[in-house]
């Protein structure tokens, strides 16, 4: 599943070690119960799973790594392979779950084909899952996730700690047959755009681990399924407003680039700036020397507000004023909510395991299956 070799586990589990673990210590008959517990730091199946006696089964079903062989991210990292393998787990035990507690995840929408054109996709599609616009980006986000689980869609979001040692090189992915995953982004817009992006797949019915690249929607070489699912994300954030971006004369010093209409269109769609511009490019309503241009200031403005940001950490430092910073909250799906909450219903979950399940504290049970 992880794709390590003997020596790649080696290197990883000797992190931090003076007297390094080696070969003959763990591929022989035994094998201490510290080396295997620095193995599981790894893995997270828990000690029992090395123990069992009965070998391990390749099967379909148990991971997305075993159905699939090739990813738009070809490099996952150790952190992404982690994170897809959680999620995985949580997809396989909530249909568990949902079979004991008689819920049905039944698809209610239909399924595409790279056939169908993204645009007039969207708009289908947009009628059904578009939630109401809010300028505030995680409240839009958050309505969007509800949306989408009114037709049993899951969305799960993601948070990496800045201390984290195994980063995960992915910002979003998709398990068949209806979970999405997203990582927690500073950036919403980029979050949203994921969003939009992953339920392309999940109406192409096709799985998915990637990173999202807005330059990527200008590349005519990625595959079919990725430019579907960019197009399809974009029109479905855009709507009305994609008749005013093609009808656009093409963006140059002359109009000021039609920087006036990008940020509105911006302001109203929560695609950002440098998406819509990307897109504008994929249209051929701006030159690649004026994209290049463009991009150029974007990146600048990034650079100089990040290092205001440094600044003013630096000044609260040298006045001795500390600064709390707390760890961000994954929104809740409330059709993963609901499931855990009928499974308790049901007598299938104690109180303590719809609170380990919700990562909720015990005094908070109440406000969850009252």
């Amino acid at each position: 599943m992880y794709r390590m070799t003997g020596s790649e586990l080696l290197k990883q589990i000797n992190q931090g070690l003076k007297k390094p673990i080696v070969e003959t210590d763990i591929f022989s008959n035994e094998i201490k119960v510290n080396y295997l517990k620095r193995i599981d730091k790894l893995f997270g199946k828990g000690l029992h799973y090395y123990l069992d006696p009965k070998s391990p089964e390749l099967a379909k079903e148990e991971s997305i790594f075993f159905r699939k062989s090739n990813f738009a991210t070809d490099e996952l990292s150790l952190g992404a392979i982690q994170i897809v393998n959680k999620f995985e787990e949580l997809k396989i035990s909530l249909e568990a779950i949902a079979t004991l507690s008689e819920i049905e995840f039944r698809r209610d929408i239909k399924k595409f084909s790279i056939n169908d054109n993204p645009e007039q996709s969207a708009t289908q599609v947009r009628e059904l899952l578009y939630p109401n616009f809010t300028d505030k980006r995680r409240d839009f986000l958050k309505s969007l996730i509800s949306k989408l689980s009114e037709h049993n869609i899951l969305v799960f979001e993601f948070v990496e700690t800045h201390n984290k040692k195994e980063k995960a090189n992915i910002d979003g992915f998709y398990l068949k047959p209806n979970v999405i995953v997203l990582k927690r982004h500073q950036s919403f817009r980029r979050e949203i755009f994921t969003l939009a992006h992953e339920l392309g797949h999940y109406l192409l019915d096709e799985e998915e681990i990637e990173k999202i690249d807005y330059q990527e929607m200008a590349n005519r070489n990625i595959s079919i399924i990725e430019r579907w699912c960019n197009e399809f994300a974009f029109s479905f954030l855009s709507g009305e407003y994609l008749k005013t971006l093609d009808a656009l004369e093409p963006s140059n010093s002359q109009n000021d680039y039609n920087i006036e209409i990008v940020e509105e269109v911006s302001r109203n769609t929560h695609l950002s700036e440098l998406a819509i511009f990307t897109r504008l490019l994929y249209k051929n309503l701006i030159s690649r020397g004026n994209y290049a241009k463009v991009r150029a200031d974007y990146d600048e403005r990034y650079r100089i507000k990040q290092l205001e940001k440094e600044r003013e950490k630096e000044l609260l430092k040298e006045q001795g004023i500390k600064q709390r910073g707390s760890v961000a909250k994954p929104i809740s799906s409330p059709l993963f909510i609901s499931t855990i909450q009928t499974a308790f219903y049901e007598g299938i979950l104690s109180e303590y395991e719809v609170s380990k399940r919700l990562n909720i504290k015990p005094e908070k049970l109440e406000e969850y299956i009252q």
